[in-house]
């Protein structure tokens, strides 16, 4: 749970419903109605029909309260100061508006709808964190004040930004806050979001209820919704669309899963234990009228939430479950003690050497990434909330914040996307008050040092009794006992031999006691003795007998990793000691974790086998800042190799054999938008090296004859889809002419006729707009016939792209990219 918050709920249904004890159904698809009332063209923003057509949204909400609905959500979807820039509205006065229409309308309860900004969050965009918080706050608060009962966040699929949102209401306000992501059909969010992990970071923030809206219909949802249930903290909601969207005869957008069909497949997602129910796009007051009848027939059923031990990322997620003997390893080497390359780079603001060593332990099987930037003289809340999100923006795997500093924490806390391990907390009264609100208020797990304004203790009662402290001042400040971990604190068996025994010992007593998950920094015990690795392996492997949870360790070390190995094939975490055959049974497949620091040369190797004009380790050194999205380091590896071969055999040697492997890797699931984005960014930087060096574009000639022109079609004003293929389009080498939102048809043609252009790209992400995309295609067709078009966006599926004329159908940003190739 989240930090203590006062919160004002005065409706009892509303009450027992966060409580997890009565459902809630709240309305369809607004947008919908707006739609078939012939509305949707009057205003770019449809939000502005609060205040010129205020009777005509009454009306339509009036449907949904007839219905039986019992929240009614303000058309206030984009009403934030980015959307309504331009407009003459403030935010405050379309919320007032909003809110007022909906009680007029006679709805029980009024929730403040907020949506996504429509722009991408740094590093990814030019948004940053900050600014989006300030840009939801002002419509938290404009809710509130409107007399809205609870808020509403939806549709939002990048969760860092969710979380911003999220903290906005929650800081701003005094009302339940419900979040809602959309996930596409293989269950993730385009970021990569699963969720588990979406419910798991959301929940614990402070969410009142999270769940799932739009994008997909109840069928898909309910499976989606299975899977969100045990990581959530909270009641779950689902407001799925009446299935897919097509194209009808006369050119209408429509949906086919009418009332009865939404109502049947509704049954499985009550079954799942949704308590606040609707629907989204292509829902009518019909469908709420018939899930009315089916809130009053099918039984409750609560959902199973599972108190596991949790560090996540945006995309991937640490689990140490109850049931579970499972360990999770968490890589050490992102601290400068010690280590002069890390220090000296940190110093200088370069974050390169902290990315290479992520990539490392990931690849050599850490679960989770300790990150210490804690240098003399530097900025430390700066620089460990900026290496964070960086690493953030490189590896999937979730991180460990570590540092003595509460401000650092909460700095890079506060803009983690996902439930990061904070590393630490101390038994001292200052550390307990400083450090425990901040995980308690962005949901993170905590990491609990035995020590105290004593020291560390010698004995494993003394070690226990602090031990036991943390974890009751913990729960005390909200943190359940599932997101606690304790350390014991090894210390050196050159001078404190004796206490080796106490602290296996205490951490016997915290597992089985305490019932919480245990840490042990394992290279600390051989301090001061030759041939460490030795005596490290040995306490590693005493220290998982013992109850070790999260061993804290060079996972590179190969006697680490045959002792982790061994341990995993003993608790049964290896199943059919399947990763244990492949280490060891002699393969030249199970190379063992030891060669993982040679696998970029390689790598280099096999691509320049045919061709040796250049040094492999030279060539492996670009390679690799491309696949970890390295833009310095690729630049800089460009221009060392420029000195033995031209510009094109690098780019065709080197650059090109990259980014198909950095494809592989996000066709087969292991990088998402966040990589694949680094990593077109690093190739970019060294394109740019060999065409300053070459005179002329050294990777995609044919790009800069004609831009690839790419546009939101004219009524739709969301455009964070475009974006992101402009971002991946340029960073690949091409050209293109973005046209920006809301382009009518004949911006688009003429923009081809001036340009030259073989390629258009055309979005849509509302079901209002989808017609403006078919007339686009229809007038292109007619007037510029040797262009072709791809279309991409929430609503659309290949077979609908089809139908309305377009030529490729991508369903990510990635596929534009293939699309860009293939055609040009």
């Amino acid at each position: 749970m989240a930090a203590p918050r006062t919160m004002t709920v005065e409706s009892p249904l509303l009450h027992d419903a966060l409580e997890g004890r009565a459902r809630l159904l709240v309305d369809g698809g607004m947008g919908t109605l707006i739609q078939e009332a012939g509305l949707a063209a009057i205003h770019e923003v449809p939000d502005l029909l609060n205040l010129t057509h205020p009777q005509a949204v009454r009306q339509l909400q009036r449907r949904y309260v007839e219905a039986g609905a019992d929240c009614i959500t303000t058309n206030t979807f984009n009403a934030n100061r980015l959307k309504l820039e331009g407009s003459g509205a403030t935010v405050a006065e379309v919320y007032a508006a909003a809110a007022a229409i909906a009680r007029e309308a006679g709805a029980p309860l009024v929730a403040g709808d907020i949506g996504p900004t429509g722009a991408l969050l740094q590093p990814l965009g030019p948004l940053g964190f900050d600014e989006a918080y300030d840009i939801f706050a002002e419509q938290a608060r404009a809710a509130e004040a409107a007399g809205c009962q609870l808020i509403v966040v939806e549709t939002f699929s990048d969760l860092l930004e969710a979380k911003a949102a999220l903290l906005a209401c929650l800081e701003n306000t005094a009302l339940p806050v419900l979040c809602t992501m959309t996930f596409g059909e293989d269950g993730r969010t385009f970021m990569g979001t699963t969720p588990a992990i979406a419910a798991a970071t959301l929940s614990a923030i402070g969410a009142s209820a999270v769940g799932l809206n739009c994008s997909l219909g109840p069928a898909e949802l309910a499976e989606l919704l299975r899977q969100m249930a045990p990581y959530a903290r909270c009641p779950l909601m689902v407001q799925p669309n009446a299935g897919l969207p097509r194209v009808n005869e006369r050119g209408e957008t429509v949906f086919d899963v009418g009332p009865d069909e939404f109502s049947a497949a509704m049954e499985g997602i009550l079954a799942a234990g949704a308590a606040v129910v609707g629907g989204c796009c292509g829902t009518t007051p019909a469908h709420i009228a018939r899930l009315r009848q089916l809130l009053a027939e099918a039984p409750f059923a609560a959902p199973a939430y599972r108190p596991s031990f949790l560090v996540t990322s945006a995309q991937a997620m640490a689990e140490l479950r109850p049931d579970s003997p499972n360990i999770a390893v968490i890589g050490e080497r992102i601290n400068p003690t010690g280590k002069k390359r890390l220090k000296a780079a940190l110093l200088a603001g370069d974050f390169d050497v902290a990315v290479a060593e992520a990539v490392a332990q990931v690849g050599a099987g850490a679960d989770i990434l300790d990150v210490n930037v804690g240098v003399p003289g530097l900025d430390e809340p700066a620089v460990l909330r900026a290496v964070a999100q960086r690493l953030q923006a490189t590896v999937t795997a979730p991180l460990q914040l570590d540092s003595s500093s509460p401000e650092a924490l909460e700095a890079a806390c506060r803009t983690y996307a996902g439930r990061p391990l904070i590393n630490s907390v101390t038994g001292k009264a200052e550390s307990l008050a400083a450090v425990l609100p901040v995980a308690a208020r962005y949901g993170a797990t905590v990491l609990g040092l035995t020590l105290d304004e004593g020291g560390i203790p010698p004995t494993a009662q003394e070690r226990f009794a602090i031990a036991r402290r943390i974890v009751e001042a913990a729960e005390a400040a909200g943190i359940p006992q599932e997101d606690i971990a304790i350390d014991c604190l090894v210390m050196a068996a050159a001078t404190n031999q004796d206490e080796i025994p106490q602290i296996l010992e205490a951490l016997r007593l915290c597992k089985q006691q305490l019932g919480v998950r245990t840490v042990l920094g394992v290279s600390n015990v051989s301090f001061g003795l030759p041939r460490r690795p030795v005596l490290n392996a040995a306490f590693l492997t005493a220290a998982l007998a013992s109850g070790l949870d999260m061993p804290i360790l060079n996972p590179l070390e190969p006697r680490y990793q045959d002792a982790l190995r061994a341990f995993k094939v003993i608790n049964g975490q290896d199943g059919k000691c399947l990763a244990y055959l492949e280490a060891y049974a002699g393969t030249e497949e199970a190379a063992p974790v030891a060669a993982v620091g040679s696998a970029a040369i390689s790598g280099a190797e096999r691509l320049t086998d045919d061709s040796p004009r250049f040094s492999a380790e030279e060539a492996a050194v670009l390679y690799q800042a491309v696949l970890t999205g390295r833009p310095d380091g690729a630049a800089a590896a460009a221009t060392a190799l420029l000195a033995q071969q031209e510009p094109v055999a690098i780019a065709g040697d080197v650059l090109s054999p990259a980014l198909d492997e950095v494809g592989r890797r996000y066709d087969a699931g292991t990088y998402f938008l966040p990589q694949l984005m680094a990593a077109a960014e690093a190739a970019k930087a060294a394109f740019d090296v060999l065409s300053a060096a070459s005179g002329q574009h050294a990777d995609v000639p044919a790009a800069a004859s004609a831009p690839i022109v790419i546009a939101t079609v004219e009524g739709d004003i969301h455009d964070i889809g475009k974006n992101i293929v402009r971002m991946l389009l340029e960073n690949y080498g091409f050209a293109v002419r973005d046209l920006g939102r809301d382009v009518a048809p004949q911006a688009v043609l003429d923009a081809v006729r001036e340009t030259g252009a073989r390629l258009v790209g055309l979005s849509a992400l509302m079901t209002t707009t989808v017609g403006a995309m078919e007339r686009t295609i229809a007038l292109l067709r007619r007037e510029a016939p040797g262009v072709s078009v791809m279309v991409g966006g929430a609503v659309l599926t290949a077979d609908y792209a089809a139908q309305i004329g377009a030529d490729f159908y991508v369903e990510d940003a990635a596929a534009s990219v293939k699309v860009a190739k293939q055609l040009l």
